[in-house]
């Protein structure tokens, strides 16, 4: 309990800092009187908006309300929009937050069976083949699997629509198959690393004095990785699944434009060109809070795995 409550206080302060340096650097960029008024407002007008807005007032009691607001779920209001930040935000969040799950199923779905297998064929042909095929689709940017697809399965085979977009409140199946393709490209790469990952990972463990002792005792290379040596090869995988959970979401900001999603991803893009700095402060302090979340379950799961990191 003492090593989750240290994790705890270190992510609160960092994402304290977090939001207090993106605050602050969104206001300093952005001037939002100029977005709204526009370049010809007369300086009265701008003064008097500045002032309804509070904008007069010292920036750090500015971010001190900001944030007590935000964590009461008051994230403000868009300056283009004039919409809550909250309502804008909502469904784009879910959205792009089950595109990253797929993606994380979809690269523990194959990685780990993959690895393991890999694991037990060790210097086969077999294996010399998957190797090259792990280098090649590690060396591709994520971007170019989405154009890859979209021309394979979208023009050429037509097994879905480009450009075609189904909400989860129209059709939850057609909404699941049209989010294959995106989050695949996001874990297509990360499944290539994690398998080569866990390979490597299990050969060191089938090497192990632990593991020499249990073919003396009659297992198989199968059943001893099964048995004894998957579970430890598992911890760094714990780790870097972890990572790069988090990388995922910040990787489907790109395929979200590519197959046209509304996730969060598209919004935060269209808000940095239009300077809507309440709708970006608050999707950047809701990516700082996902990624922190995720490191700390992988340090967790990773202490459940291998009782030794509490050490």
């Amino acid at each position: 309990m003492r090593y989750i409550g240290k994790k705890l206080l270190t992510l609160l302060a960092t994402l304290l800092a977090v939001s207090f340096l993106s605050y602050a650097a969104f206001e300093m960029i952005g001037d939002p009187v100029a977005t709204i008024l526009g370049t010809n407002a007369t300086p009265e007008a701008a003064a008097q908006l500045r002032a309804d807005m509070g904008l007069d007032r010292p920036l750090p009691l500015r971010y001190g309300e900001w944030l007590w607001h935000f964590m009461g779920g008051d994230m403000g209001t868009s300056y283009i929009y004039r919409l809550p930040v909250r309502e804008m935000i909502g469904e784009k969040l879910a959205v792009t937050l089950i595109m990253t799950l797929m993606a994380v199923i979809l690269t523990v779905a194959v990685s780990v069976p993959a690895g393991a297998w890999l694991a037990r064929r060790e210097g086969r042909p077999v294996d010399k083949v998957f190797t090259v095929l792990n280098q090649i689709l590690m060396a591709v940017p994520p971007f170019f699997v989405a154009v890859l697809l979209t021309v394979v399965f979208g023009l050429l085979l037509r097994v879905f629509t480009p450009g075609r977009f189904v909400p989860y409140t129209e059709s939850w199946p057609l909404f699941l198959f049209y989010m294959i393709f995106p989050a695949l490209s996001v874990a297509l790469p990360r499944i290539a690393m994690t398998t080569k990952m866990l390979r490597a990972s299990a050969l060191e463990e089938l090497g192990r004095d632990y593991i020499l002792t249990a073919y003396s005792r009659g297992h198989s290379r199968r059943s001893a990785l099964k048995a004894h040596a998957l579970k430890n090869a598992m911890l760094p995988v714990v780790t870097f699944l972890a990572a790069n959970a988090a990388e995922m979401l910040a990787g489907g900001i790109v395929i979200e434009q590519l197959f046209s999603v509304p996730g969060i991803g598209r919004l935060l893009l269209s808000s940095i060109g239009t300077r809507d700095i309440p709708v970006v402060e608050a999707i950047v302090l809701i990516l700082a809070v996902w990624v922190m979340l995720i490191h700390l379950i992988g340090d967790i799961l990773g202490q459940i795995l291998d009782p030794r990191v509490r050490l």
